[in-house]
């Protein structure tokens, strides 16, 4: 979470909290800075392999059409959205009978997609009340002042930071590059021997 931070621009150093929501691959890191220093940390195993996962089940057992976790992959990338109701779009897919096995093609709406991924982004969601329930007050008051942070490939699913926002009371923000913000917060990192050494210290 250190490096997506720096990655994402936040200002780590300062006595100001920040909160960065990692979302990657296998799971969702929920973090708290100031000073350098992670005040609070939770990673929840929710990432973009559990969202493709819940699309392939959400198909499954609503329309009996088998989808592959490369098609459940596009689906999410292409028309995934935290907010299913809002701005429906619709995209033709190859997949299987559940029942016959045979090759079968639908249209999917980005409504069905949203509702399939529902569940994991709530989890997330979850994640960050109890993030900010634990992070001390004064620090509370800087998040609000300064918004939540998104990195990681899962900050690139359409709405997220709106149903965050909205969910959370919060202002919400995507990294300007989220997927190489852990790439080049690494990269700042080891240029700078200061903040390299508090974070082995941690470590």
């Amino acid at each position: 979470p250190m490096a997506a931070a720096i990655g994402a621009g936040l200002p780590v150093k300062a006595a100001k909290g920040n909160m960065i929501i990692d979302i990657g691959g296998g799971t969702t890191e929920v973090a708290v800075i100031a000073l350098a220093d992670i005040v609070y940390c939770q990673a929840v195993r929710v990432g973009g392999h559990r969202l493709d996962d819940a699309i392939i089940d959400y198909f499954k057992k609503t329309k009996k059409f088998i989808v592959s976790e490369q098609t459940a992959e596009h689906l999410k990338t292409s028309i995934g959205t935290a907010v299913p109701k809002k701005d429906v779009r619709t995209v033709t897919v190859n997949g299987r009978d559940f029942e016959t096995g045979l090759q079968k093609t639908l249209e999917i709406s980005s409504e069905d997609v949203g509702l399939a991924m529902n569940d994991p982004i709530q989890e997330i969601i979850n994640a960050i009340h109890l993030a900010l329930e634990n992070t001390p007050p004064e620090l509370v008051s800087d998040i609000i002042e300064n918004g939540i942070m998104l990195a990681g490939g899962g900050a690139l699913i359409r709405d997220l930071d709106l149903r965050i926002q909205n969910e959370v009371r919060l202002d919400v923000r995507v990294a300007e590059h989220p997927l190489t913000a852990i790439a080049k917060g690494g990269e700042a990192v080891l240029s700078d021997p200061e903040l390299l050494e508090k974070i082995q210290l941690e470590i």
